[in-house]
This record gives C-alpha cells, structure tokens and sequence, in this order.
C-alpha cells in the first residue's frame, strides 16, 4: 500500500501526539484519553500513582491522629506529674508541720511532768482569766496524746480553819478539773484529790508563801498511777 507525503505528514504527526501523551502520562496528568495499547499503560501508571496518592493521604492522617492521641496523652502526664508534685510539696508541707507539733508537745508533755500550778485569789475557787490559755493548751495536748492521763492536786494556804481550808481544795480542784472536761478532755484520764492546807510550799508562812500555797497543780502521771488514784 503506498502512502502519500501528507499521509506519512500525518503518521508522523499522530505518533509525535501519542508519545507527548506518553511524556504527559508519566508526568501524572490525569484525564487524558489514549486510544490502543499505549492508553491503557498510561490508565494503569497513573492509577497506580493516584491509589499510592490516596494510600498516603490515609496513612498521613492516620499518623497526624496517632500524633494528636500522643500529645493529648502527653498533656495527661504533664497534669498528671504536677499534681503529684503539689502533692508531695504538701506532703512535705505537712510532715514539717506535724514535726512542728510533735515538738510543741512534747515541751507541754515535759512541762505538765515537772508541774504546772494555776494559782488562786484568798478563799476563792475562781479560775483567773490569765490561767485559761494554759488550761487550752493542756486540752490540746490531751486531745492529742490520748494515752496521758493527769493528775490534779488542791490546795489552800494556813488562814482559815481547816476544814474550811479542805473544802476550798476541794472545789478548786473540782473547777479545774470541770474545765478541762469541758475542753473535751475525758473525765477518766483526770485523778483528782485535795490536801487543804497540810501541804505548803514552805514551812514558814508569809503573805507570799500563802500566795503559793493556794493553787491547783496539775502534773503528767503514767496510766497506772492516774487509775491507781481513781
């Protein structure tokens, strides 16, 4: 079959399209219809392409997912670890603080073993008002040491008649020993007695000596002892 030169023109020309197709193809331009063979290798090299494309979209945003799921739990921990750490800041907060206490009371608790004395005006079984924050303090202690027991002693000084003398120990005592079951303190844990005027200070008696001998002392004493009293 013979050709003309515009046929061949033409031949030329339409394999000169299909291989600028080809060249297109390759460059991943999608829509290009390409007729025989040679269009379905160029469907198929860009199909391939377009599902990788679309497999990585996928993946990446799986990966973006899992990225924002890692922060979000880095953030937890991050909140997570500052609460522990205020945690324990008051929790070492707290153990100075009870530390603190522990060494308050135990000053109190060596105070209340050597004595302490709440004094009275002549013939009065009145508790002073400076003498109320001690008795507070002694509460305290109490509360929290609720092994300690107490024992409260009475006295009177050497005017009067004895036994109005006892009797005024005795009521002394009993209003210490009232006000401090009032501040909570259990009326077991209180060994109460009275001696009048047959215990003074000193032997010789004096407007000071009898100042001294009118007073309620209160002193630590072992659980034993306080019940033996009882």
């Amino acid at each position: 079959m013979a050709y003309s030169a515009t046929d061949v023109a033409v031949t030329s020309t339409e394999r000169s399209d299909q291989e600028a197709l080809i060249g297109v193809g390759s460059g991943i331009v999608l829509g290009a219809v390409v007729a025989g063979p040679v269009g379905a290798i160029i469907g198929a090299f860009t199909g391939g392409i377009i599902g990788k494309s679309v497999a990585d979209d996928s993946e990446i945003k799986a990966q973006q997912a899992d990225i924002a799921q890692k922060e979000n739990q880095i953030a937890q921990l991050n909140s997570e670890q500052q609460r522990l750490q205020s945690v324990s800041e008051q929790y070492a907060n707290a153990k100075v603080e009870l530390e603190r206490l522990k060494q308050r009371q135990g000053v109190r608790i060596e105070e209340l073993a050597l004595g302490l004395n709440v004094q009275f005006k002549t013939g009065s079984s009145e508790i002073e008002p400076h003498f109320i924050s001690q008795l507070n303090e002694i509460a305290d202690v109490m509360s929290m040491s609720p092994e300690l027991t107490l024992d409260l002693t009475g006295y009177a000084d050497r005017r009067g008649e004895s036994t109005y003398n006892q009797a005024l120990s005795e009521q002394r005592v009993a209003e210490v020993r009232s006000y401090l079951v009032k501040q909570g303190v259990d009326a077991s844990r209180l060994a109460a007695k009275a001696y009048g005027a047959t215990a003074p200070v000193k032997d010789e008696q004096s407007f000071e000596n009898d100042f001294f001998d009118r007073r309620v002392m209160i002193q630590l004493l072992p659980s034993e002892t306080a019940i033996a009293a009882n």
